[in-house]
C-alpha cells in the first residue's frame, strides 16, 4: 500500500500561490502611486508624491495644466521610502536657527528745553467764547500827608480809602484780535471832603484782518483825571478838584507791499472841563477851555529785519474850541502839524518797544499869540532783563492847552521807569521813577514834578492779592506858592479772576 501523497500536493499549490501574490504585490507597488505618509499632513507644505509632484520627462499630460516647477530638493530633504520611491521634500515643522544681527545704535535724541510753567499765581479770567476777561477790585486804606498838594501850612494831612476797579479783555482768535483795559478809582478823604477825586482811563482795539496784507483798525480811548487847586490855568482860588475828561475814536487801515506798508488813521478827541467851585461859593465856568481835535496821520514803515521795522510818519490835527474867545479874548483855536522818523524794535523778545523823534508846529488863529514848535520824542520799550526782572521805559512829548494870560501853549516833556522784580514766585516788587517838564510857552512860568513809588505784592493763590504802596510826589514851580511835597501810604487787598 503506498502511502498518500496529498500534503505535498497541497504544500506545493500553497507555495505557488504565496509565489504570486508576492510578485503581484511587487509589480503593484512600481506602478500605482504611493499614499502619504500621514494624511493630517497631507495640507500644505506635507503633500507625499502624488501624480502631480512626480517629474514627467514628458511636460504635462495632454489636458492638464502645467504647474510652475519647484526647487530642486537637496540631499538633506530628500525622502526615500522604503520601495526606492523619491518622494517631495517634507518641511520641517522646527524653526531653524536664525543669525541676529545687532541693530546699530540711535543717536541720543537732544534734550528738549521744557516749557515754562505756568505761573500758580496767575488769575484765570473768565471765558466767553473766544475772549478771556479779567476783572479785579481792590480796597485799601491808607494815610495822605497833603491831599490838596498846597504848600507849607495848607498842608494838611488825612486818613483815606481807595477803591479801584478794572476789566481787562483779551481775545484769542485765528483771525483778527479784540483786546482792552478799563480802569476806575475814587479817593476819599475823611478829614478834607474837598480832596475827594476819581480817575480813570481805558482803552479797547480791535484789529480786522481783510487779508494777509491788508488790515483795519478801530480803537477808542477814555482818560478821567482831576485838576489841582494850585493849577495856572484856574487863575483862582477854588475848592474841590473839577474833573478833566478826555474821550476820543480812532479808525485806521494798513497795507503791506511785501516789505513795504502805508497806514492812514484818523482820530476825534473831546477833551471836556467841569465848572469849578470858588471859595466864595461862585462858580468859574471853564466853558471856554472845552474843545475837539480832528487828526490824520500817515505812516510809511519798511521791514529791515524781523528785529529792526524803521517808519516816518507825518501827522495834521486841527483843535476847534466851543468858544471863540476865551476869558482873555484870544481865539485860541488851532492846527497842527507833525513828523516824526523811528523804528520798531523786538531783540529776540528781551527788547521790544519803538523810539521815534521829530518836529512839531501848532499856530493859532490869534495873531497875538506866538507859534509852538519844537523838537519831540517818543518811546515805549520793555526790556527782559533776565526771567525775574522786566523794565518798562517810556518817553513823551506833548503840546498841551493852556488859558494863562500872555501863553500860547504849553510843552510837556515826560520820562519814566518801572522795574518789576519777583523776589518769589508770589512776591513781587515794582519800583517806578518819573519826571516831567512844562514849558508854558509866551509866560516866563516852568514846572518841575517828580514822582517815585514802590510797591509790594503778596500774592495769596490766584484770587487775592495783598498790596503794600509808598508813593512820593513833588513839584517846583517857577510861580510863588505853588511848589508841594506829597507822601501816600497805602495797604490793600485786591480780588481778581
Amino acid at each position: 500500500m503506498r502511502p498518500c501523497r496529498a500534503p505535498s500536493v497541497f504544500a506545493n499549490a500553497a507555495w505557488l500561490m504565496l509565489a504570486g501574490v508576492v510578485t503581484a504585490g511587487s509589480a503593484a507597488g512600481q506602478q500605482a502611486p504611493p499614499r502619504p505618509l500621514n494624511p493630517a499632513l497631507s495640507g500644505s507644505g506635507f503633500r507625499g508624491l502624488t501624480e502631480d509632484a512626480r517629474p514627467s520627462p514628458g511636460g504635462p499630460e495632454p489636458g492638464r495644466q502645467a504647474r510652475p516647477q519647484r526647487p530642486s530638493p537637496t540631499r538633506k530633504n530628500v525622502v526615500q521610502d522604503v520601495t526606492g520611491s523619491v518622494r517631495a521634500p517634507v518641511r520641517s515643522t522646527v524653526a531653524e536657527p536664525v543669525a541676529v544681527l545687532p541693530l546699530p545704535a540711535e543717536p541720543a535724541s537732544p534734550r528738549r528745553r521744557r516749557p515754562a510753567p505756568d505761573d500758580p499765581f496767575a488769575p484765570l479770567g473768565l471765558r466767553l467764547g473766544g475772549l478771556t476777561i479779567l476783572p479785579a477790585i481792590e480796597q485799601s486804606v491808607g494815610y495822605d500827608d497833603n491831599p490838596q498838594r498846597g504848600r507849607g501850612v495848607n498842608a494838611r494831612g488825612s486818613l483815606l480809602t481807595r477803591t479801584d476797579g478794572e476789566v481787562r479783555l483779551q481775545s484769542d482768535w485765528i483771525r483778527h484780535d479784540l483786546n482792552g483795559y478799563l480802569r476806575a478809582g475814587y479817593s476819599a478823604f475823611r478829614d478834607a471832603s474837598d480832596a475827594d477825586r476819581p480817575d480813570a482811563e481805558g482803552r479797547v482795539t480791535y484789529r480786522h484782518d481783510f487779508t494777509r496784507a491788508t488790515q483795519g483798525t478801530l480803537e477808542a480811548r477814555l482818560r478821567v483825571d482831576t485838576e489841582r487847586p494850585g493849577s495856572p490855568d484856574l487863575n483862582a482860588a477854588v475848592r474841590g478838584r473839577p474833573i478833566i475828561a478826555s474821550y476820543g475814536a480812532e479808525a485806521g487801515a494798513t497795507h503791506a507791499f511785501n516789505r513795504l506798508s502805508l497806514g492812514l488813521k484818523g482820530a476825534i478827541d473831546r477833551v471836556d472841563y467841569e465848572d469849578a467851585r470858588l471859595s466864595n461859593g461862585a462858580t468859574l465856568e471853564q466853558g471856554d477851555r472845552n474843545y475837539t481835535q480832528y487828526g490824520l496821520k500817515l505812516r510809511g514803515a519798511y521791514e529791515a529785519s524781523p528785529a529792526l521795522q524803521p517808519f516816518v510818519e507825518a501827522s495834521l490835527d486841527a483843535r476847534e474850541r466851543d468858544e471863540a474867545l476865551d476869558r482873555f479874548g484870544y481865539r485860541r483855536s488851532s492846527t497842527g502839524l507833525g513828523l516824526r522818523a523811528g523804528t520798531k524794535i523786538e531783540l529776540t523778545r528781551t527788547l521790544t518797544g519803538e523810539v521815534s523823534a521829530g518836529y512839531q508846529l501848532r499856530r493859532y488863529d490869534d495873531a497875538r499869540l506866538p507859534d509852538v514848535k519844537g523838537a519831540v520824542a517818543d518811546a515805549a520799550l520793555i526790556w527782559s532783563v533776565t526771567p525775574l526782572t522786566t523794565a518798562r521805559l517810556s518817553v513823551a512829548t506833548t503840546l498841551d492847552e493852556t488859558t494863562i494870560l500872555g501863553s500860547s501853549g504849553a510843552v510837556t516833556n515826560r520820562a519814566g521807569v518801572e522795574v518789576t522784580h519777583d523776589l518769589r514766585r508770589n512776591l513781587t516788587l515794582i519800583g517806578g521813577l518819573s519826571f516831567a517838564r512844562t514849558d508854558y510857552r509866551g509866560a516866563a512860568l516852568t514846572e518841575d514834578s517828580t514822582a517815585a513809588s514802590v510797591k509790594l505784592d503778596y500774592k495769596i493763590g490766584r484770587s487775592f492779592v495783598v498790596r503794600a504802596t509808598y508813593a512820593h510826589e513833588r513839584l517846583n514851580s517857577s510861580a510863588p506858592g505853588s511848589d508841594y511835597i506829597a507822601n501816600v501810604y497805602l495797604l490793600g487787598l485786591r480780588l481778581q479772576r
